[in-house]
């Protein structure tokens, strides 16, 4: 067994690139389309099989894709920590960290899942009240949405072994897992709903049901590993372990999990035009995936060989591995898009044979794959970043680039044109200009590295720039503040200030403590949350149609307190000696 185990690491350090990155890749690849395969046996068996309602069931599940990418995305981003943290170590070939990280991403994975199945419960109705979900479909996706929540324990558990075997190289072993539990789920499918008269409830009982087969299978390779092991006597949460994968991972989750934030608000905007539109575009997205998953697989390969080789200080091989993986990605993204475009009309008729439904699920995939260019340049650049462990960079340019402008998108440019191909512009254009943002921050930070200085004359407009830009806002605010409406908001006014100057920064001074952070980098903490609320927030208010009168007085009065609150605070923790 130990043995066998020794066979599947791959040597990341050492030896040629160019056949090892797809190597690893495409097992990564395939472990994807066939998670995706769940979904799509989903669909494809309440599209066929359910009788007058088909329709209604494939909207169902549908309805509930971007509610359940958001949930997965953040915790599988948390699991990339994971696989940094371990990879970092191999690298250096320090053993002892590499085993509280594996026992540290076990028992996490378990205490998120049974934290989001108990939470999920209690606020499943409201999101798909936030989803729009028409009332024919609301009463099956949501009985979809709660058999499926119960199921995370399990489901994340796969998804951190899975970011385990793949720290080490081998990206077979979850592979294998999911070709097991896949045609099981199938299997259950057909019995749940076919014999026993189920509809999409029965679907989703088979898909918790099969991926608790997955990560049981994962769990018992990992008892008997011979690299990474798991003792079970040793699964325990190490707070050092636990912090390194959260600096790492809580960015890269909270970056996809914006991608699927900003589907959700695209998914609001989809199904206000229908079932119809609501069932292809459900459709399109079990395909349109599918090219994705192979995009994205050397996404983890550039994360996961750059995390090695840059514990092992071989920074030469961290960048050839990022242009190779541009390479080979483009290849084999290419080949994907075309496949899918050629059998794509037929695939969708097996989800659903009404015409309409097959024209307008092409029409996204068509859309969607012209807009593969930029997802791929972002993805990489992204996935090369976090190999360092530079997670909160990209982090914060999806927020602005992705989730910001598609809310901008389907807030003001959606509803003058009321149509699906207006909804789909949004695609191209998010990931656009976030590939731009990602380039920039990309050579901005080679540039630091390398010692390399900008000419003054771009450098000098920049810096005038950026300081203007808060001040100019506080003008314009203080020009527009009404005393009169700020005295009818006092009471919002007088608990928003507590809470954002106040209770905030207690709470979560008092967790950074609890989590081992002392002194200065306390003090940071406490600065970063009892700063005043952002002027970009009345500008937000504004153009979202919500209150930007009390935004604004909310921006006005936090800056004029929190002279006071901030220097009480740092004399008060100065005062006890927490800094």
């Amino acid at each position: 067994m130990q043995a066998m185990t020794k066979q599947r690491h791959m040597d990341m350090l050492n030896g040629p690139l160019w056949s090892k990155l797809p190597r690893y890749a495409l097992p990564v690849a395939a472990t994807g389309i066939l998670g995706q395969l769940f979904n799509a046996a989903d669909v494809a068996v309440v599209g066929n099989f359910t009788g007058e309602l088909r329709t209604v069931a494939v909207a169902a599940v549908g309805a509930n894709s971007p509610v359940i990418g958001l949930l997965l995305n953040l915790f599988i981003g948390i699991a990339l920590g994971a696989n940094v943290v371990i990879a970092n170590a191999i690298g250096r070939g320090d053993r002892e960290t590499v085993h509280r990280a594996v026992h540290t991403s076990i028992v996490t994975a378990l205490v998120g899942g049974v934290l989001v199945a108990l939470f999920g419960q209690l606020v499943a109705g409201g999101l798909m009240g936030l989803l729009n979900v028409p009332e024919d479909v609301y009463p099956l996706a949501l009985s979809y949405l709660r058999i499926y929540l119960l199921g995370m324990p399990v489901i994340l558990l796969y998804n951190f072994e899975a970011a385990i075997f793949r720290s080490i190289g081998d990206t077979k072993m979850p592979l294998a897992a999911l070709t097991v539990s896949g045609i099981l789920n199938v299997i259950l499918n057909l019995f749940f709903v076919i014999v026993l008269k189920m509809n999409v409830n029965g679907v989703a009982i088979a898909t918790v049901l099969s991926n608790a087969v997955s990560s049981v299978l994962l769990l018992r390779r990992l008892l008997h590993g011979d690299l990474v092991r798991v003792e079970l006597r040793e699964l325990r949460i190490d707070r050092n372990a636990f912090n390194k994968i959260m600096r790492i991972g809580l960015p890269a989750g909270i970056q996809t999990a914006i991608f699927s934030l900003s589907n959700i608000i695209i998914q609001s905007a989809i199904n206000s035009l229908g079932t119809v539109v609501m069932a292809a575009s459900s459709a399109a997205f079990n395909i349109e995936i599918i090219a994705y998953d192979v995009l994205n697989s050397f996404s983890q390969a550039c994360t996961t060989f750059v995390g090695q080789n840059y514990g092992a200080g071989k920074i030469d091989r961290c960048k050839k591995t990022m242009f190779l993986c541009l390479i080979e990605d483009f290849i084999a993204s290419a080949a994907a898009i075309a496949l899918v475009l050629l059998t794509g009309k037929y695939i969708l008729a097996i989800f659903n044979s009404d015409p309409e439904v097959i024209a307008i699920g092409y029409t996204r995939l068509l859309f969607l794959f012209g807009s593969y260019i930029f997802t791929l340049t972002y993805e990489i650049l992204s996935g090369y970043l976090r190999g360092f462990g530079i997670s909160l960079a990209p982090a914060i340019l999806t927020l602005f680039g992705v989730c910001g402008v598609r809310i901008f998108w389907i807030k003001a440019i959606f509803p003058m044109h009321r149509t699906f191909q207006s909804i789909l512009l949004a695609y191209p254009i998010s990931l656009a200009t976030t590939t731009v943002l990602i380039i920039a921050a990309l050579l901005g930070i080679l540039c630091s590295l390398s010692g390399v200085v900008l000419p003054t004359i771009i450098i000098e407009p920049i810096r005038d720039l950026a300081g203007a830009a808060a001040p100019i806002a506080m003008l314009g605010l203080g020009a527009r503040l009404n005393f009169r409406s700020a005295a009818e908001h006092r009471r919002l006014l007088a608990a928003g200030c507590v809470i954002k100057l106040i209770l905030l920064p207690a709470a979560v001074v008092a967790a950074g403590w609890l989590l081992g952070f002392r002194r200065y980098e306390l003090g940071a903490i406490f600065i970063d949350f009892a700063m005043p609320t952002a002027s970009v927030v009345a500008i937000m208010a504004d153009s979202e149609g919500g209150d930007a009168a009390l935004a604004g007085e909310m921006v006005v009065f936090t800056s004029a307190f929190s002279c006071f609150t901030i220097f009480a605070g740092v004399y008060l923790m100065r005062s006890i000696g927490l800094f």
